[in-house]
């Protein structure tokens, strides 16, 4: 096998969160929501080859939790006689929040993957055992 160079981990997962292509951070990671392209459209990088499965959601979920969690306490006092109001308001958030983080926390780790050449990323720069005469 040859040794590739290393790829830059924050640059990977900056371009992972601003739904761009890991590899050259012009093409579109997805292709619809959550569905991200089998290829980048720029520069043709592979993507099929991502793993996040339930990755994005616990991150997201994290996340949104403890903003609505300190939320919640700063809004206490002021919504005290309506907690209805309260309810409504932080539920909102939360769901704006998921809606919004979701993509861009699967981004984050197609960037990582990319980057630490994880489930077959890079594998096309090097060598296999059957190229060999």
């Amino acid at each position: 096998m040859c040794a590739t160079e290393p790829r830059d981990t924050k640059l990977a997962v900056r371009r992972g969160l601003l739904l761009r292509c890991p590899a050259c951070g012009v093409g579109k990671l997805f292709g619809g929501y959550l569905k991200v392209n089998a290829t980048c459209p720029a520069c043709g990088e592979e993507l099929h080859h991502h793993r996040a499965d339930d990755g994005p959601a616990y991150l997201t979920i994290l996340v949104v939790l403890h903003v609505v969690g300190i939320a919640l306490h700063q809004m206490v006092g002021r919504y005290q006689d309506n907690p209805l109001q309260l309810a409504l308001v932080l539920s909102t958030a939360a769901l704006v929040l998921s809606l919004l983080l979701l993509p861009r926390m699967k981004g984050l780790m197609i960037g990582i993957q990319w980057a630490k050449e994880m489930h077959g990323f890079g594998r096309q720069h090097r060598d296999s055992p059957n190229d060999a005469p």
